[in-house]
């Protein structure tokens, strides 16, 4: 049989620690490592190793003498795609998927914005290949969360901001999760091909105001439906 590499090893205990770290599952403080090498039968080397990857993912605190400390809500990192992962699949609400569209209104229509400003022509290939998969989606020829998240990824990489394109991954581990959620929500589709086809538009004849417009309108669209079903 095949052994698990030490990299998988700690992933996996990274992922069970997280996991039951955001559950409640440990009250305050994680067991020692010596007590993890135990319980899940790992290595002290993967153990620590965890313990670092789950204290820069801002969910434990790691010092001398105090042990290992769970560290307070607020200070987890929630633009780490593992991080908001373990807490949209432990306890979802449609809370958080509240705060994620608020969130986007934020980001979703300045990056159309800079997109109209700054996008390259191979940046326009890449919106309208995505816009396609979205036409093909439609027609069900294609995954139409993998269209959309194909439409929101070009449409970051087009600003050519590092602070927007590092959103990317963030952006679409959220909706891969919350997108079960939402489908249960009636009116609520994460994009509009119709809209997206004008932000498109938009973005090729550099109307950065048409294209923010647009975007702020369908999400504030969401938004509505999301407090609605509230």
């Amino acid at each position: 049989m095949k052994q698990s590499s030490p990299l998988n090893i700690t992933q996996n205990l990274t992922h069970t620690l997280g996991l039951a770290i955001i559950r409640g599952d440990f009250f305050e403080a994680l067991p020692s490592e010596a007590e993890i090498c135990e319980r899940f039968g790992v290595s002290r080397s993967s153990t620590r190793e965890a313990v670092k990857m789950l204290s820069a993912k801002g969910l434990i605190r790691s010092r001398p003498k105090q042990g290992i400390r769970i560290q307070a809500e607020r200070n987890w990192n929630m633009f780490d795609p593992d991080v908001l992962k373990w807490i949209l699949v432990s306890k979802p609400t449609l809370d958080l998927l509240r705060e994620f569209f608020e969130m986007r209104l934020v980001t979703d229509p300045q990056a159309a914005a800079l997109a109209a400003k700054h996008a390259k022509p191979e940046n326009i290939v890449e919106l309208r290949k995505a816009l396609d998969r979205m036409r093909d989606a439609e027609n069900g020829l294609d995954d139409v969360l993998d269209a959309d998240i194909a439409f929101i990824t070009a449409l970051f990489e087009a600003t050519h901001n590092r602070f927007f394109i590092q959103l990317i991954e963030f952006t679409s581990t959220a909706l891969r999760v919350t997108s079960r959620y939402s489908n249960r929500m009636q009116g609520i589709n994460f994009s509009n091909v119709s809209t997206c086809t004008q932000v498109f538009d938009a973005i090729v004849q550099k109307q950065n105001e048409i294209a923010f417009d647009l975007i702020k309108q369908m999400l504030t669209k969401m938004m509505i439906a999301v407090i609605t079903e509230q």
